[in-house]
Order: structure tokens, then C-alpha cells, then sequence
């Protein structure tokens, strides 16, 4: 089992046990389900829940309706597991509209369940439609949001200097020009952080987090505070990349080969 991303066996019978309830309570097909949350991001804690995702799609006769119909499906929280999803067309939208959060799902580590040839599609048609300046200006504002209200104490949860570094870093990693930044906050620090003594430190953080409950406090550790202050100011000053001209057809192509062709192949193109 891989220490930064731990996943009992157990639990991860019961998710697709779980799954396959919800395909045949809602007469859907389940295409993709992944960790979403801190598990896939390498930092859960003991007491982490799961935070499972997936994109489902419906048979042909679903999508010929005039009346707009329910387009997602989320399941009460219970034992520690948090499932929702999301339709395939209203997942493509998102990807349209250069949803972050969408995107970082392809990536996920942590996969429960994956049509081989859709993922593929999926992830080659969010390649070729990445909005770089959407997803700059995503982690910009869920860094400096997160940084205004849990950073300011005279003590402050643990896990928060996480959820302020990571958009950070992702922001960082679009600056640099690298393209859709990583799920992976380890792949984050590695490439983006150069500085081996600020690097140890956040190394260190990760460690005490995977071991700590979700709700520990600690004091403020000044060489994070340092560095998240500094790229938060200098930020302000940085232009996102520049928006350049998408071709979102491969969506369009990508739900017509879904729906068109339910356990058949898929192709983006």
C-alpha cells in the first residue's frame, strides 16, 4: 500500500461495492471513480474521510428529453464515506469552462473504477482543452482565500498550511509554464520548491499531518508563513497566461462517442 496515498483494502471493496449500487439504482453507467480529497493529494490523516468521485453517463433515451433532467447524483455521507458524481455531459461543460477541480480528478492516484478507453479520451480531450489562465486564477483565489482564513491565528490547524501550499503551488507550476499542474502535492513540492531547507520544512509538515488527527493545532511555522506570504504578494503582480484559442470540439465528440456507443469503444476524436 502506498504510505502517501492509503487506501485499506476493505474500504475500497465496499466503494465499488457501493458504485455498482448506485449504477443499478439509477439505471446509469459508471465510467470513472477516484479519490478527490486529501488521500489523493498525499497528506490524508488517520481520520481522513473518502472523498470518492465519479463521472457516470445514461442510456440514449436520457438525453432526448426536452425537460432539463438531474445531473448529478450525491450520496449521504456514512462510515467515513463521502460519494457524489457528476453526469458526463455536465462533466464535459465544466471541462469547457476550464474547471480545475474536474481536471484534477483525471489525475487522481487513487482510482476505484476506470473505463480504459473513455479515461483515455477524457484525459487526451482535458489536454488539448487546459485553459491555463482559469486554472491560474482557480488556485490563486483558493490560496489567498485559504490563506485569509486559516492562517492568521496564534495557532492553526495543521492541515490548513496544506490547503493554502497546494493551490500555491499549482499556481506556481502554471506560471512556470508546465502545463495542467499534478493532483499530487509531493510531485508539487518536488518540482516547484527548489529551496532544500523550505522544502525539508514542508517534507516535515507532510509527515506530522499523515499522522495527526484532522483537527490538531500547532503553532505557526515561520519559514511556510515566509514563503506563503512572499508568492502571495509577488503573485498579485503576475500576469496569467495568455488565453488562446480552444478548439472544444473533441467534447462534443468525446459525448457523442459515450452515449452513442454505452460499453463500447470510446475515442476522443
Amino acid at each position: 500500500m502506498n504510505s502517501s496515498h492509503p487506501i485499506d483494502p476493505g474500504i475500497r471493496i465496499e466503494i465499488q461495492a457501493r458504485l455498482a449500487d448506485i449504477e443499478t439504482e439509477y439505471g446509469v453507467r459508471v465510467l470513472y471513480a477516484c479519490e478527490s480529497g486529501s488521500r489523493g493529494w498525499g497528506f490524508a490523516s488517520p481520520d481522513s474521510d473518502y472523498d470518492v468521485r465519479f463521472i457516470y453517463v445514461h442510456p440514449l433515451p436520457w438525453y432526448l428529453q426536452v425537460s432539463a433532467q438531474r445531473d448529478v447524483i450525491e450520496i449521504p455521507i456514512s462510515d467515513e464515506l463521502d460519494i457524489n458524481g457528476w453526469e458526463l455531459r455536465k462533466a464535459l461543460g465544466l471541462l469547457k469552462k476550464g474547471n480545475a477541480t474536474l481536471i484534477e480528478w483525471l489525475d487522481s492516484p487513487v482510482v476505484y473504477h476506470a473505463d480504459a478507453d473513455f479515461i483515455a479520451a477524457m484525459r487526451n480531450a482535458a489536454q488539448q482543452t487546459h485553459q491555463a489562465e482559469r486554472s491560474f486564477h482557480h488556485y490563486v483565489h483558493m490560496a489567498r482565500k485559504n490563506y485569509r482564513e486559516y492562517l492568521r491565528g496564534d495557532t492553526v490547524r495543521l492541515k490548513k498550511y496544506l490547503y493554502v501550499l497546494r493551490p500555491l503551488l499549482a499556481t506556481l507550476w502554471i506560471e512556470q509554464g508546465r502545463g495542467v499542474a499534478p493532483m499530487r502535492f509531493q510531485e508539487l513540492v518536488d518540482v516547484i520548491i527548489t529551496d532544500p531547507v523550505l522544502r525539508s520544512a514542508i517534507n516535515e509538515l507532510l509527515v506530522i499531518k499523515r499522522a495527526a488527527m484532522e483537527s490538531e493545532y500547532g503553532q505557526p511555522l515561520p519559514i511556510i508563513n515566509t514563503f506563503i506570504n512572499n508568492e502571495l504578494t509577488r503573485i498579485e503582480s503576475v500576469l496569467p497566461p495568455m488565453r488562446r484559442d480552444t478548439d472544444f470540439s473533441v467534447l462534443d465528440q468525446l459525448l457523442m462517442n459515450t452515449v452513442l456507443h454505452p460499453g463500447g469503444p470510446v475515442t476522443a476524436a
